[in-house]
């Protein structure tokens, strides 16, 4: 008989980290959703552009995973973490930063440069994770993926307007 070995689960600190993501991801809203009907809709945007409504639920699902990843570097012990929970910070902090580039302040130039270092970020974000636990860096594989798809975006509509 093989024994498997019990996890033991902090639930309230999973949920705060997923809330906490999705929370403070929401920030971005604040700039991105009055230039949707307006700045946005007049822009021209490349053939692989999604419709609108698809972004909300893309970037819950995202910020959910961030908070499962955020949640199992918290309770691993590593002496990486703190290095980890300063990136996780850090690219966090670009990701809201994009939005007001891009959004509020209506610049896909200034979103494209951000949304490149943002790339990096996540980039090394994702190792770091990996080192302490391999689950926590797989979980930001989408997020990346996504990144990687809005760039795409947001340097087709650079060059297009």
């Amino acid at each position: 008989m093989v024994k498997t070995k019990k996890i033991k689960i902090n639930w309230l600190l999973l949920i705060a980290c997923v809330i906490g993501c999705v929370m403070f991801g929401s920030i971005g809203s604040l700039f991105t959703a009055p230039n949707i009907p307006t700045w946005y809709r007049g822009l021209v945007k490349p053939p692989l552009n999604p419709p609108n409504w698809i972004f909300a639920p893309v970037w819950t699902l995202l910020f959910c995973l961030m908070g499962i990843a955020f949640y199992l570097i918290l309770t691993t012990k590593n002496k990486h973490r703190n290095q980890a929970i300063l990136i996780f910070v850090v690219q966090f902090i670009f990701n809201i930063l994009w939005s007001l580039l891009f959004f509020g302040l209506q610049s896909p130039l200034y979103g494209l440069i951000c949304i490149y270092l943002l790339w990096i970020l996540i980039y090394i974000n994702i190792l770091i994770f990996m080192r302490i636990n391999k689950n926590a860096g797989m979980l930001l594989i989408p997020y990346l993926v996504w990144v990687s798809f809005a760039s795409y975006l947001n340097f087709s509509i650079y060059l297009l307007n």
